[in-house]
């Protein structure tokens, strides 16, 4: 917009408008935001690492969910996986928006929830959770694009005991063999931030899984990027494309130089 034009808003209020500048000296301003903005970033890191240090508390009750084909205990929502993120959904009776919607705020967390083939192949999996029966959670996933998220039915006091009996929120567990522990709990405005492969991982026991992480030994670690794949491409075990190891290692590098 023009320096001294004026704004209106639609609901014809004047906006206040910031100060209009030169390309120099807006690049000037980007670049001290930027130095806030790494801050922030060294920030979330270093919260990831502390969760990655919380302890473990474990998970005694034999809980039982409504799958589409049957009954299906905590341990088979793991899907053979060592790690696993509940989100507790709100769909059912008495919810808003029932029986043709689930709650407005966690479709909008739905709609977020990016392909789940790249959180699997960090051995992680995500699982919906509500209260409603099957036929009509399938029917729910059908009508809003939904199908590739798995959705489960409450049927016991799971949703009480983690927290998410009255408000949304998403739960971390791990496995060691048939042993299951609760990891990590992020609910109210951190659900905000969930729905990409990063925000679940950094929320996880293991995290990111690659070297430039702060984890406590023994914890399995990877370079990074070498596992990325294209959604229809992964194939457990497989060695890193050669031609994607020689661009990411080149952006690497590039990275690296740039940044100091």
């Amino acid at each position: 917009m023009p320096q001294g034009s004026e704004a209106t808003s639609t609901n014809g209020a004047q906006p206040m408008m910031p100060p209009v500048v030169s390309p120099e000296e807006w690049e000037a301003a980007r670049e001290q935001m930027l130095i806030k903005e790494k801050a922030h970033t060294k920030a979330r890191d270093g919260l990831a690492a502390a969760r990655r240090r919380m302890p473990w508390m474990t998970v005694e009750k034999n809980y039982q969910f409504g799958g589409p084909d049957g009954k299906l205990s905590l341990l088979d929502l793991f899907d053979g996986r060592r790690q696993l993120i509940v989100y507790r959904a709100f769909f059912e009776p008495g919810v808003h928006g029932w029986p043709e919607h689930a709650c407005i705020g966690c479709s909008l967390g739905a709609d977020q929830v990016s392909n789940l083939v790249h959180l699997n192949a960090r051995d992680t999996t995500l699982v919906y959770a509500s209260r409603a029966p099957q036929a009509d959670i399938k029917r729910l996933k059908a009508r809003m694009g939904w199908q590739r998220i798995p959705w489960v039915t409450i049927t016991d006091s799971f949703d009480a005991d983690f927290g998410v009996d009255l408000w949304h929120g998403h739960n971390a567990f791990i496995r060691d063999g048939e042993r299951i522990f609760r990891t990590y709990f992020i609910n109210t405005r951190g659900d905000e931030a969930m729905g990409t492969v990063w925000s679940y991982l950094d929320m996880t026991a293991l995290g990111r899984q690659e070297v430039w992480e702060d984890s406590p030994k023994g914890y399995p670690q990877e370079p990074p990027y070498k596992w990325w794949n294209w959604n229809d491409s992964y194939v457990p075990g497989a060695a890193p494309d050669p031609k994607w190891v020689a661009v990411s290692d080149a952006g690497e590098e590039a990275f690296r130089k740039r940044d100091g």
